[in-house]
């Protein structure tokens, strides 16, 4: 019965990350799909996937810090119910701008329950040594979401269960959502509450549209032929930035706590840890971007097959993982250079490969699954090299930073791979195009990779990770 109490309580804390995780991978293999039922565009395919991750990163250090505010449970379950009602709307969504809004509006609750989630596994689990133990289930939960989310989104659209498939992939949401809100309300306990200082709204919704301005136009903008209100968006994002960096100084000085502390960015590991995720989460989703609209739209492979593909890959990055995890602590950085070379490695396959006559589904399988070793390999061990000189008392402010950086590097990754790849599709779009569109964008994912090799090479090796 013990146990019984600690892990049922935990398992609907993971329920966050599970769908958080789930619904973006989800999304990503499903793409083409969604575009053709919404009758949207180039943009519009990419906007699903940067619009949550705009609301996700703007607000995912005030969601990690609301639960100290207002009760992590009540946080939780509020934004785990609000992240279902998001669902729903995606699901019966009738326009490109509707899917949009709602998938910002998920990006949003998802930033506020998925911390919460993680926050309930200390006083489940007191027991240090269960408590890492426990830390370490919860990341296999979101790595089994990622693998599941792949196959889901490939094979739903497929089913014909309904006329337009693609809405469950949103709609599946809607019962576990639910049954987590339910569960949670009975079996979830309140956590005291720790507040220290004002919540830092101002700083939440600067970062929101310093983002958004950055963000929006380099998508739309090169849709559109860069008209002037592109531009101007472009440039008030760097206002807002400007803002934002100053305002935060501010809270400094007048004794608040900031959204993201400046003085942070004085540690020269913490920079340059910061600097190689960057360029590596460029890559991360526009890697799915491109290659599930090249597999479905440029080889002709339906969107079932195209799933499969993608497991390959995710089963890769998890027996990857599972193997070199416990040997970051002992070698550092060399375990995310050797993960760096070998999806370099695989992405020069993949150039091979994809542009094959009837290429071999053996052999697409097969550069997935490499391109998921090295991401397996590499991601291990990104946080512990940011991380690893950062003193105890900054280390929630730096770790929220890096998740930060992590979700914007991915949501301009989108916007400017993505932009290069359909940038070389010219109306009317035709088959023969996308070899050349899916060259380009690999070779600039492979630049973003090599300056993440020279970077971590650049790491001091005298401080063991």
């Amino acid at each position: 019965m013990k146990k019984y109490s600690k892990w049922f309580p935990f398992l609907i804390a993971s329920s966050a990350i599970f769908l958080s995780v789930l619904d973006l991978f989800i999304v990503n293999v499903a793409l083409p799909t969604i575009k053709t039922g919404i009758k949207g565009t180039h943009a519009d395919m990419q906007l699903v996937i940067v619009m949550y991750i705009i609301g996700y990163a703007s607000f995912l250090i005030a969601g990690g810090r609301a639960g100290g505010y207002f009760g992590k449970k009540k946080v939780f379950l509020t934004g785990m119910l609000v992240f279902t009602i998001a669902s729903l709307c995606c699901g019966v969504s009738q326009s490109a701008i509707q899917l949009n809004l709602a998938r910002f509006i998920q990006g949003i609750s998802g930033a506020f329950m998925v911390p919460q989630g993680i926050a309930f596994i200390p006083g489940l689990f007191p027991d240090q040594k269960e408590r890492i133990k426990m830390l370490g289930v919860y990341g296999s939960i979101a790595g089994t979401a990622s693998v599941i989310g792949q196959f889901l989104g490939g094979l739903i659209p497929d089913l014909g269960i309904i006329q337009q498939g693609w809405r469950l992939i949103f709609l599946i949401n809607v019962p576990v959502g639910l049954t987590a809100v339910i569960l949670g309300l009975k079996y979830l306990k309140e956590l005291p509450v720790k507040a220290k200082g004002k919540f830092d709204f101002i700083g939440s919704l600067l970062l929101m549209f310093t983002l958004t301005f950055l963000i929006y136009p380099l998508i739309q903008g090169r849709e559109l032929g860069w008209p002037i209100w592109s531009i101007s968006m472009l440039l008030l994002s760097l206002v807002f930035l400007f803002v934002f960096i100053n305002c935060q100084r501010l809270s400094i000085k007048t004794g608040n706590t900031p959204l993201i502390s400046t003085a942070l960015f004085k540690n020269s590991e913490f920079r340059i840890g910061l600097l190689i995720s960057l360029f590596y989460y460029l890559v991360q989703d526009s890697y799915f971007l491109i290659n599930t609209v090249n597999l479905q739209s440029g080889m002709g492979i339906s969107s079932a097959r195209t799933g499969v593909y993608f497991v390959c890959q995710g089963l890769g990055y998890v027996m990857a993982s599972m193997f070199f995890t416990p040997l970051v602590a002992r070698y550092g950085k060399f375990i995310s250079l050797t993960g760096s070379v070998i999806m370099i490695v695989a992405l020069l396959f993949h150039l091979f490969i994809f542009n094959l006559n009837n290429a071999s589904p053996l052999y697409i399988g097969m550069v997935l699954f490499v391109y998921g070793i090295g991401c397996g390999t590499i991601l291990p061990s990104l946080m512990t090299i940011s991380l690893k000189s950062t003193s105890e008392e900054e280390m929630g402010a730096s770790s929220g930073v890096y998740l930060t950086l992590q979700q914007v590097s991915v949501a301009i990754g989108v916007a400017v791979v993505g932009g290069v790849f359909f940038g070389k599709l010219h109306h009317p779009v035709e088959v023969s195009q996308f070899p050349v569109a899916y060259q380009w964008a690999t070779l600039m994912n492979i630049g973003f990779l090599v300056i993440v090799s020279i970077l971590l090479m650049l790491v001091p090796k005298t401080r063991k990770v």
